[in-house]
């Protein structure tokens, strides 16, 4: 089984920054996608950030610029650098690796962390 353990959320005031870790219990160079999610309180879970084995990278319009996905192979952690925060991007982010296209039983999910940002 699969684990994901994020790290590094907290409090931050709007224009500050955070980097957001998440360590994977096995190696991800097997899946296809790395992932970052947020979940806002009230709202659906979102797409935050994906890059793949090769590091191409996808980001949701609202954090292209601010937000930064990176991987290390070496170490089987994904890093989220967010810069330039605001109350937005407030929620609970989430980690999750799969392959693609999905298979079901074998996607997985970080237990998350939380990211606050006060104005």
């Amino acid at each position: 089984q699969v684990q994901l353990v994020e790290s590094g959320g907290g409090l931050v005031q709007s224009g500050g920054s955070l980097r957001l870790s998440c360590a994977a219990s096995t190696s991800i160079r097997g899946f296809d996608i790395m992932a970052w999610y947020r979940q806002a309180p009230g709202k659906q879970r979102e797409l935050v950030a994906t890059i793949t084995p090769s590091g191409i990278t996808v980001y949701q319009d609202s954090v292209k610029g601010r937000f930064t996905i990176s991987r290390d192979n070496a170490k089987n952690t994904v890093s989220l650098q967010m810069n330039s925060l605001n109350s937005e991007d407030t929620g609970v982010y989430y980690c999750n690796a799969h392959y693609w296209p999905l298979r079901p039983g074998h996607e997985y999910w970080g237990q998350g962390t939380q990211v606050t940002v006060s104005s």
